[in-house]
């Protein structure tokens, strides 16, 4: 127990900290409306085509989360619009973008004079590692997502669950939706840092399935999302640390360790239900 309270006298794991914490809540948010809406495909399409932005910031010379963005963004919008106006599949044209992203960013890569540094923290997560800049820009990236939940919370419920409808009522639903999407583009970048290019897509998922066995309400399953992040992003980064193992890979194990004890209780408390109801 000293050794662990010892932690917290280095900045470096406070830094951690803090940005589990705002890693918890922009992914229980965004994350909610993705596996609400069935898009986890989109979003790993997005996460990968992200490495493309990275290899050209690294080629150009200009900071790779910059470029990451705004080719995340691009490819974010670009993947919404051709999908309504070319009439190609989703799936389709999600896997072009992945693989279109993964090819410049390993060409790109490549390319650039010298040895790439850093570049495994961007693929895997280093979430000890994170700056100043970093922890500002998830703080930037929280305020923007509770603000738009807050202002649009039944319009973005209304298109969840039931797009026709929200259209039968005005609600501007293809702004939204490009706004959301864009957003999601931007909570992938930003949490790279935390799990990685590899492993963004579980902070986007599995919170969000663990609470939907707890709750069927929309706000609780956010709520419970982030519970549940940071619960896996703590365990995790405490036994990368004690172990000295990657702390992305090991926030991802806990979560992972936490849906199936969950599944496990939920499986014993409805064979409990059915032999009450069954006496």
């Amino acid at each position: 127990m000293e050794s662990l309270l010892a932690l917290f006298h280095y900045q470096f794991f406070i830094n951690a900290i803090v940005a589990a914490v705002l890693t918890s809540i922009s992914c229980g948010i965004i994350g909610t409306y993705i596996v609400t809406r069935r898009m986890v495909f989109i979003s790993g399409g997005i996460t990968h085509t992200s490495f493309g932005g990275i290899g050209l910031g690294y080629f150009l010379g200009i900071n790779p989360m910059l470029g990451a963005a705004i080719f995340s963004v691009f490819s974010a919008l670009g993947i919404e619009y051709l999908v309504r106006k070319v009439r190609v599949r989703e799936d389709s044209m999600i896997a072009i973008f992945w693989s279109f992203g993964m090819a410049v960013g390993i060409i790109f890569i490549f390319l650039t004079p010298g040895y790439v540094p850093n570049l495994m923290s961007y693929l895997f997560g280093s979430i000890l590692t994170v700056s100043y800049t970093d922890i500002f820009l998830l703080l930037l990236l929280n305020a923007i997502l509770i603000l738009f939940f807050i202002f649009f919370y039944h319009t973005i419920l209304y298109i969840a669950f039931d797009e026709e409808f929200a259209r039968t009522r005005r609600v501007p639903v293809d702004l939204i939706k490009y706004i959301l999407m864009g957003l999601i583009a931007l909570t992938i970048v930003f949490n790279i840092r935390v799990a990685g290019i590899i492993l963004i897509i579980s902070l986007l998922t599995i919170p969000q399935t663990v609470a939907n066995m707890l709750s069927n309400r929309y706000k609780m399953i956010m709520v419970l999302s982030v519970i549940i992040g940071f619960a896996g992003a703590f365990a995790g980064l405490i036994i990368s640390y004690f172990l000295n193992i990657p702390s992305g890979a090991t926030i991802i194990f806990s979560l992972v360790i936490i849906f199936i004890i969950i599944r496990l209780f939920r499986l014993i408390q409805i064979r409990s239900d059915i032999r009450k109801t069954n006496k």
